[in-house]
């Protein structure tokens, strides 16, 4: 944590330059963070491939989105200022990275930006080798993450509450995917830390989980996920929740950003079974995913769900993001209680994709942990899985390739 840079002595010219990057990061120095004379010339020369301008703003409500980074100050001892810095933090995550220079600064101040998002908290004042260092890890983390987005593709499940049948779904793509020889690696993260069952529906919890990952030690990133994450005969690599009930807030968006490198690293298309809670974290996946797939099932209590997380995507800036709603376990006309069209209707969209309900077979594939087609081949469920994993793997694969291995 950037805290135990506090007290360094070392001369800003003792810091070796960043090799140039053929990309311009855009720092925005916020309302006069670093004094009233900025240290502008010394951190361009120092960072060539960044430009520097000052926001007259302490926090640039509009017009933050023509920064790659912000440096903004905080006042730790005054709560309703923290409470504000935390909310904006958390709401930029994916879209802009913001380094907060805390006066007053403590740990659980420290900790409570981190959590939200901040890619880093410095203490005020600071020294302008503490903002060099700061700036090179930044700098790289960006270059990665840049470079990351030209590889794997993360596509997120997002459940319309509970009991949509969203995991058993995902573990099925998983399986399709899996089969299909034009991919090059793909993965099941189940990231429900709480309720997560991915790994027992395919019949390899007793193996790595997520928590084991989270304490190897090192960076998340580095964690050799295509060899150290177990298989299931299908070839899909899994990342198993926890045994036992992890809280919520284990994960946050740091945490997240090292898991995205090394799936996308990884695997050509990892599929992320997320809880049904909205979180930082969440967020912050959301944000860097290719693809959002909503899960729901025809019931009055799910279409208002549906409509309240798609509320909550357009509200968090996520609606470019191509989204794919699924109708799950469609049941025969009129078991439900409400109509396809009707539940359209209040939705405010069509559905993309309609499951249909096979009760006994899903049950037994996930009872045995295997694909469908194992039990029986040819099923409406498996076809209608099969058009999913189409829409999933379209960018990686020529659509005569998609049918292979069914």
């Amino acid at each position: 944590m950037s805290l135990l840079h506090f007290g360094r002595s070392h001369p800003a010219a003792q810091i070796a330059p960043p090799p140039s990057r053929p990309c311009v990061w855009r720092v925005g120095l916020c309302g006069g963070v670093l004094g009233a004379a900025p240290p502008t010339a010394m951190l361009s020369a120092m960072f060539p491939a960044a430009t520097f301008r000052d926001v007259e703003s302490a926090w640039p409500e509009r017009g933050a989105q023509g920064f790659d980074l912000l440096i903004v100050g905080l006042n730790g001892a005054d709560p309703s200022e923290v409470e504000r810095a935390a909310a904006r933090v958390a709401a930029s995550a994916g879209r802009v990275e913001i380094l907060v220079v805390l006066s007053g600064a403590d740990i659980e101040t420290t900790r409570r930006m981190i959590h939200q998002g901040a890619v880093d908290v410095l203490p005020a004042p600071v020294t302008d080798t503490t903002l060099t260092i700061a700036l090179e890890r930044i700098f790289c983390r960006l270059d990665t993450g840049r470079a990351q987005r030209r590889n794997g593709e993360l596509v997120s499940i997002l459940k319309a509450g509970g009991g949509v049948g969203a995991t058993a779904l995902a573990t099925q793509a998983a399986v399709m995917l899996a089969g299909n020889p034009a991919l090059n690696g793909v993965c099941l993260a189940d990231l429900d830390l709480q309720m997560g069952m991915a790994g027992l529906y395919l019949d390899v919890a007793d193996t790595v989980t997520l928590t084991q990952v989270l304490a190897a030690g090192g960076a998340v990133e580095d964690v050799p996920l295509a060899s150290s994450l177990p298989a299931h005969n299908s070839g899909a690599r899994v990342l198993v929740a926890p045994h036992e009930f992890m809280p919520v807030e284990t994960l946050n968006p740091a945490l997240v950003d090292s898991l995205v490198a090394a799936l996308r690293r990884d695997f050509e298309i990892s599929l992320v079974d997320l809880p049904t809670v909205w979180t930082a974290w969440t967020n912050r996946l959301l944000r860097q995913s290719q693809r959002i797939v909503l899960v729901t099932r025809l019931s009055v209590p799910h279409v208002h769900l549906v409509r309240r997380q798609l509320h909550m995507l357009e509200a968090q800036h996520l609606g470019d993001i191509p989204l794919t709603l699924v109708c799950n376990q469609m049941e025969a006309d009129g078991v439900s209680g409400i109509s396809l069209k009707a539940a359209e209707q209040a939705i405010g969209r069509a559905f993309d994709l309609v499951i249909p309900e096979d009760h006994r077979l899903m049950h037994q594939a996930i009872n045995q942990g295997v694909a469908l087609s194992a039990l029986r081949r040819g099923s409406k469920i498996e076809a209608a899985i099969a058009r999913l994993v189409d829409l999933v793997a379209a960018s990686h694969v020529a659509p005569a390739a998609l049918s292979i291995g069914r």
